[in-house]
């Protein structure tokens, strides 16, 4: 069984067909990529898996449960995060209060420490500047900061928005290897990405929304090399 399943999903904003009958599925230990251009639906879908957008139709199943209607806090709590879009941090608050914010749902004080712990191994930038104001990080430090406080909740599933959005070079394969090592120790990750060369080269399989549909879907290494694929989304 998937561990998420999305059946026939319908979205719409006012007037607007955003989302016209998408189904895809991700299997525990996946990384599975959502590719397409800009304004395809990609975060709507997001958005719309993880509560934040009441769907028109269609069914949203999480390890055998549907979730469609069920409200954004709960869904936290079942073992889903969302890393969204824009790198969304607590400004006002120091490195430490965004992690700690992350674990709310959370009540053993023992695990949530070793997840703080784990969350500074993974990121030791975070770690040096715990107590600066999570504005004054850089770009790249506050995906990071994003990132690590999705962890700090224990997901089996992350969900992620364009995470190397407006991230130097550098940078963008630095966050690719931690999601790489995300999924490495266990958890499945859904990978939202306008890079798509980086992210088929880390996901097992992908699918391309094009206007709302999924125009295609298959192994990410075959996509990788698809002549449509590459003339579209890889600039080749």
């Amino acid at each position: 069984m998937s561990m998420l399943e999305v059946n026939d999903l319908q979205v719409y904003y006012g007037m607007i067909h955003a989302i016209k009958g998408v189904s895809f599925h991700v299997n525990e230990g996946e990384i599975i990529a959502l590719i397409g251009a800009n304004g395809a639906g990609k975060t709507t879908i997001l958005h719309t898996i993880t509560g934040l957008i009441a769907p028109k139709g269609g069914q949203v199943v999480f390890e055998g449960k549907d979730i469609t209607k069920t409200p954004a806090h709960k869904i936290v709590e079942l073992g889903m995060a969302h890393v969204p879009e824009g790198r969304r941090v607590f400004a006002q608050l120091s490195v430490y209060q965004n992690l700690k914010m992350g674990a709310y749902t959370r009540s053993d004080k023992n695990e949530i420490e070793e997840s703080l712990e784990m969350v500074y191994k993974r990121f030791p930038r975070l770690e040096e500047r715990k107590n600066q104001m999570a504005g004054t990080l850089s770009g790249g430090e506050q995906q990071m900061l994003a990132m690590g406080r999705a962890l700090m909740s224990k997901p089996r599933i992350i969900l992620m928005d364009e995470p190397s959005m407006g991230l130097s070079p550098i940078l963008v394969n630095e966050i690719f290897d931690i999601i790489q090592s995300v999924s490495a120790s266990g958890t499945t990750v859904l990978l939202v990405e306008q890079n798509a060369k980086k992210a088929l080269a880390i996901a097992d399989r992908a699918y391309v929304l094009e206007t709302g549909k999924i125009s295609l879907d298959g192994n990410a290494k075959d996509l990788l090399n698809d002549d449509s694929i590459k003339k579209a989304y890889l600039g080749e």
